[in-house]
């Protein structure tokens, strides 16, 4: 190969390096690991920069399409605690992959507020469709809809 031909692959394959993935998130001691591998399967909440959904070849193929064709964001606030809670491991209980938006700045406020008419925390945005406030019946019911595979606990016997 000639120098050019040479050059070409060299900043062909920089370009691909410098739109790839990387992965944030906080181990069991509480660290924070940024990376461009994404984490293991036992990891619960994962942030990915440079793609619209946390999907990782460990997750089981039904996951992996229903996320990128409808991914999940969870919105949450610092004051919101117990029902941001129950949101979040009601996706982590269902094997969900999403990313978690913290809404802080009166610029996020506002996006939240275009987003779902107010700006109330917990919303869950499953691809266009949102829900505001925590109902894990609407939850799993927007996830069921999205195709995402259910771990939904059994129905209560009365």
């Amino acid at each position: 190969m000639n120098a050019a031909r040479w050059l070409g692959l060299a900043l062909l394959c920089l370009a691909g390096s410098v739109a790839a993935q990387s992965y944030r998130w906080n181990d069991g001691q509480g660290r924070t690991i940024i990376s461009d591998t994404p984490p293991p399967a036992s990891v619960g909440e994962v942030s990915v920069r440079g793609k619209t959904a946390p999907v990782t070849a460990e997750l089981p193929y039904a996951t992996r399409q229903a996320a990128a064709k409808h991914p999940v964001t969870l919105y949450t606030g610092a004051g919101c605690l117990e029902e941001c809670r129950q949101a979040r491991e009601l996706l982590k209980a269902r094997g969900t992959p999403f990313s978690e938006k913290t809404v802080a700045t009166q610029e996020e406020i506002d996006a939240l507020k275009k987003l779902a008419g107010e700006a109330a925390v917990p919303t869950l945005q499953v691809g266009r469709q949102v829900q505001r406030g925590f109902s894990g019946e609407l939850y799993h019911n927007l996830l069921d809809a999205a195709g995402y595979p259910g771990r939904r606990p059994p129905a209560r016997e009365e």
